[in-house]
């Protein structure tokens, strides 16, 4: 290899963060010269997905501007009187994504939205084989699925890597199925670790430079050793360079169970949880911002028979450091339904350890809240609050009796950017019971200009702290 070449390639590997031996490699000319032996390799264990879906619905229907129906509108029953309605008609739409192979006996890995409502889905092989696939389980919440396919040979299937041991920089390969072009070779470097794109309590991606694109869902992501480290799920529209990825280590468990059994199921301690911001963590009088808040505590969960309070904060669980909320959830859903584990919390100041009994995570119930027009009674931080009436416990679905309901928030305002919604029940300022709207007045009366005030507030089942700075005086 000529030596300005050698320099480059030295070079460039500063950059990407090589290991010594692989730069050694790069330099010398070896097998890290080209990918294509890695690609041969690894390819026909790489499926293509596409999927069926069937939904009814109407080919055409005229609209009134006004409105229509069901909202007061009198010209939509001219519409229907003199043009009707369209027949029903069914509509079939058709979806690509990729997969791969994790055992020989036709076990696939995809993502859950690939396969997510689909009547018919079908995968296709590097060779062409073409198969029915039925769909053996599905996890929403991590995006995973788990598919079947029948085989009268033994298929490729791939290996899997540890993804707990992966290194910002370390190098990557992704193939999948972008666009429906078939079998399609990127790659790249781990960019960062840990991310968390808001899709739910489970977030914890791997983000590459390896270019991904809409069909590349479900397929792998390989190390430069053949191992599968991450399933390839999400991207940003308009990014470039920006893939996201779900570790193979956790993909591993969800397939495992959906294998077994065709469901997950994941550990419950039945604690509502949130984030220690500055605000909060001088409320509260805490040492730092570290641990998960507990806004709320389930009525009859392992939580609360094991004594865990409302505003105690988690700083370790089972021996794992809670640095931040979303390492909660994350940790205690590794954990099976009945494991008995070690919680360390701190309270008043103080560090405590209780010892909880892990139930099974229940299905999530979604709450609605409804605001009412209502007559402003009082307004501070931007706030518009009211007494609890059986009117309003009515139209809001409120339970409470006690607190003060919030009716309006003025855009913009300290208590919007804060997060307080019409259909909040305060129950709590600066840690005291608020009862009734003088209790409200006088505790706000009392608050001095550029203190902290720490609100706890109902929202639908579960309760949250909010912190608001007041506005100094001048």
């Amino acid at each position: 290899m000529p030596k300005l070449a050698r320099i480059f390639i030295l070079t460039m590997v500063l950059f990407v963060g090589l290991s010594g031996a692989r730069v050694e490699a790069l330099a010398q000319g070896s097998e890290f010269q080209s990918l294509s032996p890695l690609v041969k390799q690894l390819s026909p264990s790489v499926v293509n997905i596409s999927t069926t879906s069937v939904s009814k619905g109407r080919s055409f229907s005229f609209q009134s501007p006004y409105g229509g129906e069901g909202q007061g509108d009198p010209f939509q029953d001219f519409f229907k009187r003199y043009f009707g309605d369209s027949p029903e008609q069914e509509f079939r739409r058709k979806g690509l994504g990729s997969g791969f192979i994790f055992s020989e006996d036709g076990y696939i890995i995809t993502n859950n939205h690939v396969v997510e409502r689909a009547t018919d889905i079908k995968v296709i092989m590097q060779n062409g084989d073409s198969y029915q696939a039925e769909t053996i389980g599905t996890d929403p919440k991590t995006d995973l699925a788990l598919l079947k396919i029948e085989s009268k040979t033994k298929l490729p299937a791939v290996k899997f890597g540890n993804s707990q041991g992966l290194e910002i920089g370390d190098w990557v390969l992704a193939i999948g199925n972008p666009f429906g072009l078939g079998h399609t070779v990127t790659a790249g470097i781990i960019s960062a670790k840990g991310r968390s794109l808001g899709l739910g309590s489970y977030d914890d991606f791997l983000q590459t430079d390896a270019a991904i694109n809409p069909g590349n869902s479900g397929g792998p992501l390989f190390n430069f050793d053949g191992e599968v480290i991450g399933v390839n799920t999400a991207i940003i529209a308009g990014g470039q360079g920006i893939g996201f990825a779900i570790p193979i280590n956790m993909a591993k468990d969800v397939v495992a169970q959906l294998r077994n059994s065709g469901k997950v199921v994941r550990g419950w301690i039945g604690v509502y949880v949130q984030e220690v911001t500055p605000e909060i963590s001088e409320g509260l009088n805490l040492n730092g911002e570290k641990g998960a808040l507990v806004a709320d505590v389930s009525q009859g969960g392992p939580a609360e028979k094991a004594g865990l309070k409302r505003g105690d904060v988690i700083v370790e669980f089972n021996g794992t450091t809670i640095e931040e909320m979303p390492d909660l959830p994350k940790t205690v859903a590794s954990y099976a339904p009945g494991t008995k584990t070690k919680v360390k919390i701190i309270r008043g100041g103080k560090e405590k350890t209780l010892k909880i009994q892990l139930g099974e995570l229940p299905d999530e119930v979604a709450q609605s809240s409804r605001r009412i027009p209502g007559k402003a009674v009082e307004q501070t931080l931007g706030l518009v609050v009211q007494e609890i009436t059986p009117l309003v416990k009515k139209r809001f679905g409120i339970e409470h009796s006690m607190g003060v309901v919030i009716t309006d928030v003025q855009s913009g305002s300290a208590a919007a950017v804060a997060g307080l919604r019409p259909g909040d029940v305060i129950l709590e300022i600066n840690k005291d019971r608020i009862a009734n709207l003088d209790n409200y007045r006088n505790t706000m009366d009392a608050t001095e200009p550029g203190q902290n005030v720490l609100f706890l507030v109902q929202r639908g089942s579960n309760t949250i702290y909010v912190a608001i700075k007041t506005d100094a005086e001048d």
